[in-house]
């Protein structure tokens, strides 16, 4: 991917194999496989050398790559997204009511439940299997329609068309074809194993339809997981496109999960993956804690998710002075409760680095009057004591089961973080930027 262009079918690629967050890690490792990268496990010895290229995964569904300095550590680039889409998660794999196979769900993340009614549904996650030698991870995904939710018709709900409150554990089970059938013994057929030696599950259910361009001239996107899939892919070939010429600096990227519950899992934000990888690092170069600390403020950490572009049928939603429109350029997101990470500081430095790779910028804040979500950035920031700045590129539809997105965004965002990864950053003075531009 190094020297390569940014293409939106390679991050429509990334999009349709993203169908949970294990699938979306096993996506990116095979990427930076690709790439040369070598996979350290967690729990052997870690054997690092100056230049070196490697990567680790959590939990099967959160990952983090980098490139090691290749002489004493001055800072870092670093750049975080989530693995995680608000979904279904299953809770029982097989069951029977009024001549349905069902199979019972919970809510994961707060998704726009209607946008799930009536569409074909298949299932996505792993299988945690019996072997001889122990339990083993079975990635599963029948790419066929496995479910729907019915909707109730609306001889039987005349409000159904002017509001109505959904609870999930009564309107929103899904059906899983006629009684009679297992879901698990598709789910075993499909992983090559027997039932009885699935001893767990991780499954949450997952859209069929793929990533598609639509608009008169294809200028905008459909896709599920756009919030967050587009961001991680594009900061992935971003640190891709890093060409690591500063000797000193060190490379990351990571992918989080659980970013939609409150990132407070082990293999979340607020876990400690990247703080323990940054450790294991620094104790292989022999970096003193002094060091340390010198490296980590050199240094601008990129949390990138997406934001919110102004509605056509709903404009008055947003800040009428601060318009994001599809198209318009990557996103500085702002808040004052400092849910974003950005500062004044922060948001000029990754301005001026769009500004020499030609990448428009526009700033995101919500209404004054509108309470707006967070990201990983700042629950990140309390352990990783980094410079953060919060990106993304503005979408409509954001937690529906199908997304909207503009191609031209994604691009920019591409280009963004590729010129991030290669524009040399230091703070010579608190509160002062020196950027090799």
């Amino acid at each position: 991917m190094q020297n390569k262009a940014f293409s939106v079918e390679d991050l429509f690629a990334f999009l349709n194999a993203g169908v949970s967050a294990f699938h979306s890690t096993a996506a990116a490792a095979a990427i930076l496989e690709a790439e040369g990268y070598r996979n350290c496990l967690e729990s052997a010895a870690w054997h690092l050398v100056p230049g070196g290229k490697y990567y680790t995964t959590r939990n099967g569904s959160a990952i983090l790559a980098w490139r090691m300095p290749k002489g004493p550590l001055t800072g870092w680039h670093a750049a975080a997204s989530h693995s995680d889409s608000p979904t279904w998660r299953i809770k029982t794999l097989d069951g029977a009511d009024h001549g349905f196979a069902r199979a019972e769900v919970e809510g994961y993340g707060g998704m726009l439940m209607s946008t799930w009614f009536d569409r074909p549904l298949s299932v996505a996650g792993r299988l945690l299997v019996r072997t001889a030698d122990g339990v083993e991870s079975r990635l599963v995904h029948p790419e066929r329609a496995l479910a729907c939710i019915p909707n109730l018709c609306i001889h039987f709900n005349r409000e159904a068309n002017t509001g109505l409150n959904y609870n999930p554990q009564v309107d929103l089970q899904p059906i899983f074809g006629a009684e009679g059938g297992s879901l698990k013994d598709t789910l075993a057929a499909e992983a090559g194993v027997k039932a009885e030696d699935i001893l767990s599950t991780d499954l949450v259910l997952c859209i069929t339809e793929k990533a598609q361009r639509v608009g008169l001239q294809g200028e905008y996107f459909m896709s599920g997981r756009i919030d967050d899939l587009e961001c991680a892919y594009a900061t992935l070939y971003g640190f891709l496109q890093g060409r690591s010429e500063e000797a000193g600096r060190g490379d990351i990227w990571v992918m989080f999960d659980n970013e939609e519950v409150g990132s407070s899992s082990r293999q979340g934000a607020q876990g400690s993956l990247m703080s323990d990888v940054l450790a294991r690092i620094e104790e292989s170069l022999g970096v003193t804690k002094e060091q340390s600390i010198r490296a980590r403020t050199n240094c601008l950490l990129l949390s990138a998710d997406n934001g919110h572009a102004i509605h056509p049928n709903h404009p008055e939603k947003s800040d009428q002075k601060l318009p994001v429109n599809m198209g318009g350029g990557v996103i500085l997101k702002y808040n004052a409760r400092q849910t974003y990470t950005t500062s004044g500081l922060t948001g000029a430095a990754f301005t001026a680095i769009c500004e020499k790779a030609g990448v428009p910028v526009q700033t995101f804040a919500n209404r004054a009057d509108v309470a707006g979500g967070s990201t990983l950035g700042n629950l990140l920031g309390r352990q990783i004591l980094m410079p953060m700045v919060d990106i993304g590129v503005g979408q409509l539809a954001m937690h529906s089961a199908m997304e909207t997105a503009s191609c031209k965004d994604a691009e920019y965002l591409a280009n963004a973080c590729a010129a991030y990864y290669n524009t040399p950053i230091f703070q010579p003075e608190d509160g002062q930027w020196k950027l090799g531009l």
